[in-house]
């Protein structure tokens, strides 16, 4: 499938006020299945513009905004082309067939943060969570994922939140509710609970108008599981499903915080209104 995005974010603050440097994950990541044909970026006021890649091999942009201003505005177009058409298109190892399996000691070294539990108090709550709710557990590791995936789905609620910040696992266990960064770090957790190396995504879905309310005007986010074999495989809990073309990967995290496509703050002497609008438009192409 072939995108594409439109993506603006705008603040709007009510008095000339200073601009710390921003961070910016809106460049889709490159990779044999999803091939990027263009990425524009507008920023006003004209800032200070270096790239590179963060730790994980994300693309980083950062804007330094030298003068004062009451308006910012970001703009990305992106035109981006997914192959993964077919979500199960892989062979795993043989030993990570059937589940529980030991990573190999090259992969688990290199994949030690994203096989790292959480504190003690939510450890516990998920095991309780996992022993409660996931008893019947297929012995494949693909299906043992599948299902995993469908009691996810059936047993939490979507609800768009447009408050900052990610609830915690414990939180979105309570609640029975949450959005879908929400969802996607209470899986990651499971997913390392259960011993399998998983990682956040930021990024964008298509869905037709009116079919889903999860992707009106604003980004995803979702989870990549690592089998042996296979590689980073993606699913989305928030849908209850693998994820195929329809997903456009932005960035990858360890802990979900650090790849906010937008990331800065603003000074000023005196309390300052601000104010934030974020709209994204993804359209299919021919």
């Amino acid at each position: 499938m072939k995108f594409r995005i439109t993506h603006t974010t705008r603040y709007v603050y009510g008095a000339p006020v200073s601009l710390s440097p921003h961070l910016i994950y809106l460049r889709p990541r490159e990779h044999s299945r999803q091939h990027l044909r263009r990425f524009d970026l507008r920023i006003s006021p004209d800032p200070i513009l270096t790239r590179g890649q963060d730790p994980l091999d994300n693309e980083l942009w950062q804007a330094r905004f030298p003068e004062l201003t009451e308006r910012m505005e970001i703009e990305s177009q992106v035109e981006v082309e997914n192959t993964e058409s077919n979500p199960f298109d892989f062979v795993l190892k043989s030993y990570a067939i059937e589940f529980p399996f030991e990573y190999e000691p090259v992969f688990k070294f290199a994949l030690g943060p994203y096989l790292a539990v959480p504190f003690v108090d939510t450890q516990h709550a998920l095991k309780q969570w996992l022993d409660e709710h996931f008893t019947d557990r297929p012995t494949g590791t693909v299906d043992l994922l599948t299902a995993f995936t469908r009691l996810f789905f059936t047993h939490f609620t979507y609800v768009r939140r447009d408050e900052i910040g990610i609830q915690s696992s414990i939180t979105t266990l309570q609640k029975g509710s949450g959005a879908c960064r929400d969802f996607a770090v209470l899986f990651i957790e499971l997913c390392r609970t259960l011993g399998l190396a998983a990682r956040f995504v930021s990024g964008y879905l298509y869905a037709p108008p009116g079919e889903d309310e999860r992707t009106v005007g604003a980004m995803h986010a979702w989870v990549e599981v690592y089998l042996p074999g296979a590689g980073w495989r993606p699913i989305d809990p928030t849908s209850g499903v693998w994820c195929d073309d329809l997903f456009i990967a932005v960035a990858h995290a360890a802990q979900a915080e650090t790849v906010n496509p937008v990331q800065g703050t603003y000074y000023s002497k005196t309390p300052v209104d601000s104010q934030m609008n974020v709209n994204v438009v993804i359209e299919p192409l021919d």
